[in-house]
């Protein structure tokens, strides 16, 4: 049970509109409205979308974040199934998904069992942001040229008009702007003045949230290159749908997806894939590949790759070091906007390494939501490649999605030094301890190897710098202060400053998967921890 002073200092960040809109949640109960929807004429440029991963795997069974079940047996709602899985769902990805055509009239029939089994307003499938993606879904597979079976229609029309009056301004950020944009897609496929308000609402939406989400570096606000990847789709769609419908006022400039495709790349590792900072998983957002594939289809520029030296995401707090073989990603950022920390992970100054476009260093990644103990664990500083003081974690992350007493980056300095660079960064998570405690890491990377220093200043009894290897990375330890590692062709030493100990753990690519790892805590009740990986060219 969290105390009152976890829940004050939970509470004091959020937006007053957040607390209203709880309220209004609470005791608002609108009634669904049946909605006399007619569909326009299909516009002729419609662009194909990023297909999805295949889902349904026969005409009732699904497969998402690793687990399958039959609608057959759970039905649409079943409360034995968690939460999440129930929200895919009722998303409707497959509608979208790699060779859909071939699985049109199971499409057909799950859309007509879905009316049938969900009454307006009911369960899970409509609650706000399962609403937004399925609206989406149905738009998109609609604008692919399928007919829509009974019902359909009307039924997007119930779906959209109920959307309108159970938009997540409790939530803000991703969520909003789902919301918006679900509007956006129903007003363009259907006609009339309901539609007339959707438009002009969803537009109002989307212009807000795209000034307060979209940093000034093209990052998403949230600080997660999982979710900026969504939003980056999100963007692309809806310059598909202004390129379609030949919009006369666009409700995105195409140049924006062009910044954000550049902060991903930054963001990325040489093998294409996210780097996992705040909630990260693979195959959850579109793949880098898959987002300049959809812009190029879409005739929108594309940003150059990263140069090699050093890239400074200045707006996001994140920093890419490519020297050489190796590519170091460090966070040096907020946990996020402090009004919205729901995906924030305790890892201030992590940071995570490919080299020769191999993961070496990794955070752990996100494998459940939820509030049990693998999901507060797995957002726990010790499950990144940062300093756990006292055994506290830098940022007071508690139940699923909250934050109370945050970690904020101080005193950055970037210098460029004769065969690499030099980073430094201190942060305030831990001054809330009774020593007092500061934290200041320093990155130096040269051509053939990373050294990392962590110093502390305050009183603290135990310090604990924590490396997370890749699942393909085997450790040994030569001596007590000596490891090395070895991995594809690559042979890294690891030579520390402190008590070493070699632990095996768990990384987590993907939802719904644990995957065995190797894990390196060096400890100190002293001044400073150094730790150096080095390779030979």
């Amino acid at each position: 049970m969290a105390s009152l002073a976890t829940y004050w200092h939970t509470v004091r960040y959020l937006r007053p509109i957040q607390i209203a809109a709880r309220c209004y949640f609470k005791i608002a109960r609108p009634r669904p409205r049946a909605i006399d929807a007619r569909m326009r004429q299909l516009p002729g440029h419609w662009r194909a979308p990023i297909a999805k991963p295949r889902s349904l795997l026969e005409p009732t069974r699904f497969k998402f974040l690793n687990q399958a079940h039959d609608l057959a047996e759970i039905g649409w709602d079943s409360p034995g199934i968690p939460k999440l899985w129930r929200y895919n769902l009722h998303y409707f990805d497959d509608l979208n998904a790699s060779s859909a055509a071939d699985r049109h009239l199971w499409h057909a029939a799950l859309i007509s069992d879905w009316i049938r089994s969900n009454p307006p307003g009911r369960g899970s499938g409509w609650e706000p942001y399962p609403t937004s993606l399925r609206i989406v879904n149905w738009v998109k597979w609609l604008l692919a040229g399928n007919t829509p079976p009974e019902g359909m229609l009307e039924s997007l029309g119930t779906q959209a008009d109920w959307l309108t009056r159970r938009l997540e301004y409790h939530l803000l950020g991703n969520h909003l702007f789902a919301n918006g944009k679900a509007l956006v897609f129903a007003a363009f496929m259907l006609q009339g003045p309901m539609a007339e308000r959707w438009l002009a609402k969803g537009t109002r939406l989307l212009c807000a949230q795209l000034q307060e989400q979209v940093l000034g570096d093209g990052g998403h606000f949230e600080l997660s290159p999982m979710y900026h990847s969504i939003a980056t789709e999100d963007i692309l769609d809806l310059v598909n749908l202004d390129q379609a419908y030949q919009n006369p006022q666009p409700i995105v400039e195409p140049s924006l997806a062009t910044k954000m495709l550049r902060w991903l790349a930054v963001m990325s590792h040489p093998d294409g894939g996210i780097s996992f900072f705040n909630d990260g998983a693979l195959d959850i957002a579109p793949s880098l590949g898959a987002l300049r594939d959809y812009a190029e289809r879409l005739d929108v520029s594309l940003p150059e790759s990263p140069h090699p030296g050093m890239t400074h995401l200045a707006d996001s707090g994140y920093i890419r070091l490519h020297v050489g073989d190796m590519v170091c990603l460090i966070d040096v950022a907020r946990v996020g906007p402090d009004y919205l920390p729901g995906h924030a992970h305790a890892d201030t100054l992590s940071f995570e390494v490919s080299l020769a476009g191999k993961r070496l260093l990794v955070n752990s990644g996100t494998s459940e939501y939820g509030g049990g103990p693998e999901r507060l664990r797995q957002r726990g500083t010790a499950a990144h490649n940062t300093v756990v003081a006292n055994g506290e974690n830098s940022s007071e992350v508690w139940s699923g999605f909250r934050v109370a007493r945050r970690a904020y980056p101080a005193d950055l300095t970037i210098e460029r030094e004769k065969e690499g660079w030099s980073i430094r960064c201190s942060h305030t998570g831990y001054a809330r301890l009774p020593g007092k405690l500061k934290h200041i890491r320093e990155w130096r990377l040269g051509g053939e190897s990373l050294t990392v220093t962590d110093s502390f200043a305050g009183k603290f009894s135990l310090a604990e710098a924590y490396f997370h290897f890749s699942p393909d990375v085997r450790i040994k330890q030569e001596d007590g202060h000596s490891f090395r590692a070895s991995f594809a062709e690559q042979t890294v030493s690891i030579a520390v400053q402190g008590d070493a100990v070699l632990a095996d753990g768990t990384w987590h690519p993907q939802f719904g998967r644990t995957v065995p790892n190797q894990h390196l805590i060096v400890r100190s009740a002293g001044e400073t921890i150094s730790t150096r990986i080095g390779w030979r060219k």
